[in-house]
C-alpha cells in the first residue's frame, strides 16, 4: 500500500499539470495553498503601517487574479510557486504605494479625504519604494540574489527551501543572503 503524496508533492504535481494546461489542477492548488498564500499575505501586511487600505484578503485575492495569469511560468516545485506569489504581492504593494504617492502630489483627477490620504504616510510609501528599486537594482547586478531575498525575506523560505528552489547550496544561500543585506543597506541609505 503507499501512502498519500506529501502536500509539497501534491502541490508540485499541481503546478505540473497546470503547467501543462490543466486549468482543474490550478482550482485544486489554490485549495491546498491558500493558508499559506494568506500567511505569505499576513507576513507583508505586518511589515506596513496601521490602517493600511489594502487588507490581507484583498492581497491575496490580487495575487489569486495575477497568478490565473501565469501562463507562460515553468514551474518547478512549491518553493518556486511561492517565490513567484511573493514577488507578485510585493509589486501589488509597491504599485498601491506608488499610486498613494502619486495622489499625494495631487496627481490623478480622484479626489480623496483628508482620512484616506492619511492612511499611507508618506514616509512608508517612500521606504516600500526604495526597497522596490534597491531590488531593481540588484536584480540587475546579481539575480540570483535579488532571488535569495525575494525567498527568504518575502516568501519566507529557510536557507534550505531557498536553496532546493534555486538548485543551489544551502551555505551559498547563506552567503548570498548576507551580502544582499548588506549591499541593500547601502543602496537604501544611499538614497
Amino acid at each position: 500500500m503507499t501512502s498519500p503524496p506529501s502536500p509539497t508533492k501534491e502541490v508540485t504535481e499541481l503546478l505540473l499539470d497546470w503547467g501543462s494546461g490543466d486549468r482543474s489542477a490550478f482550482d485544486k492548488l489554490m485549495s491546498l495553498v491558500y493558508d499559506e498564500l494568506r500567511r505569505l499575505a499576513h507576513q507583508y501586511m505586518k511589515r506596513e503601517r496601521g490602517g493600511h487600505t489594502l487588507q490581507t484578503t484583498a492581497l491575496v485575492n490580487e495575487a489569486y487574479l495575477r497568478l490565473i495569469d501565469q501562463t507562460q511560468v515553468r514551474w518547478q516545485n512549491r518553493a518556486h510557486f511561492f517565490g513567484i506569489s511573493a514577488r507578485l504581492m510585493r509589486h501589488i504593494l509597491v504599485e498601491h504605494a506608488r499610486s498613494h504617492a502619486r495622489l499625494k502630489r495631487g496627481g490623478g483627477a480622484l479626489r480623496v479625504s483628508l482620512d484616506e490620504a492619511a492612511v499611507v504616510s508618506e514616509g512608508r510609501a517612500a521606504e516600500i519604494l526604495a526597497l522596490d528599486e534597491a531590488l531593481a537594482s540588484l536584480e540587475a547586478v546579481d539575480p540570483r540574489r535579488c532571488q535569495v531575498v525575494e525567498l527568504r525575506y518575502f516568501s519566507g523560505l529557510n536557507n534550505e527551501e531557498t536553496a532546493e528552489a534555486l538548485g543551489i547550496s544551502p551555505n551559498t544561500v547563506v552567503r548570498d543572503w548576507n551580502m544582499a543585506k548588506a549591499w541593500l543597506r547601502r543602496e537604501i541609505s544611499k538614497g
